[in-house]
């Protein structure tokens, strides 16, 4: 067992990241979630009138993978993306120059032999007038490193899923290339592409990037809950739980409450009867 770092690990903070994008960059996202295929989604694919996705949030102006790093001790081998969210205060702009920072959250220890929950949080803000845009949060289960005791730091519970059948099912289809399209947003992890990588993984073929998956999802609710207006949607958190496959199907189940303001969610592929993103949430403004 790799013996963490904690006073390190929660005291660090990435170097600011600028990062300048053009509507193709925002078109390539909305294609690489799989947005196009229905005229419900021409804001998201051509330049006139062109919208974001919330979800385009989390993979902006991001920083240099530091967990591996021997100074903070932690065993990325044995490292999972347990959950995602985002806040959003601003939609993002189809086009522009972003400022991300991110900083450690929260760092709780589970036990001897239990793991522990690393909680990121990346504030991206307009380059220019400094306005806050939105707030990422990235849970990573860090597997082999629990057991270091001393300070711990909450951690949000899951939300809970409604016990009642869905409202809402929206059925979206992913395709054999997609994990390919998508890897240009910027996540090159061979995993998503090299057959060989992902056997020795454990996977029988290379898997869909959980982002994507994140993004397909995100699609779904703005299509079922805010009328196809992605400014509406004001947060959107899930958690992982299995890996989806290009091609795969993806069945998201939604439920309403507090006047339609929130949503709750999860997402299965029928194929396998797994479900691959469960306690999902959003915070939905009025039209």
């Amino acid at each position: 067992m790799t013996r963490i770092d904690p006073a390190r690990v929660r005291a660090h903070r990435s170097e600011p990241v600028l990062q300048s994008y053009d509507h193709r960059t925002t078109i390539l996202y909305a294609l690489g979630v799989g947005a196009g295929s229905d005229p419900e989604d021409q804001n998201f694919v051509y330049e006139k009138n062109l919208l974001t996705l919330p979800s385009q949030s989390v993979i902006m102006a991001r920083e240099r993978f530091w967990l591996h790093d021997p100074e903070y001790g932690i065993d990325v081998t044995k490292l999972l993306h347990g959950e995602q969210s985002v806040q959003i205060h601003k939609p993002l702009p189809a086009a522009g120059t972003i400022r991300g920072q991110l900083t450690v959250e929260a760092l709780h220890d589970k036990g001897e032999g239990r793991g522990a929950l690393l909680v990121m949080k990346r504030e991206i803000t307009d380059a220019d007038s400094g306005d806050a845009i939105a707030t990422v949060r990235i849970t990573s289960f860090l597997r082999a490193n629990g057991g270091f005791g001393g300070q711990n730091d909450p951690v949000a519970e899951p939300r809970p899923i409604p016990q009642r059948p869905a409202e809402m099912v929206v059925t979206s289809a992913t395709t054999a290339e997609q994990a390919l399209l998508y890897r240009l947003c910027g996540d090159d992890n061979p995993i998503h592409v090299d057959h060989e990588v992902a056997r020795k993984a454990g996977f029988p073929n290379p898997i869909l990037h959980g982002l994507c998956t994140y993004g397909v999802a995100c699609r779904a609710v703005i299509r079922a809950v805010c009328g196809n207006d992605p400014a509406r949607m004001k947060r959107f958190d899930v958690r992982f739980s299995r890996p989806v496959y290009p091609g795969d199907q993806i069945v998201t189940e939604i439920w309403t409450e507090e006047g339609g303001k929130a949503a709750h969610f999860r997402c299965w592929v029928p194929k396998r009867q797994e479900m691959v993103l469960n306690n999902g949430y959003a915070e939905i403004s009025a039209s």
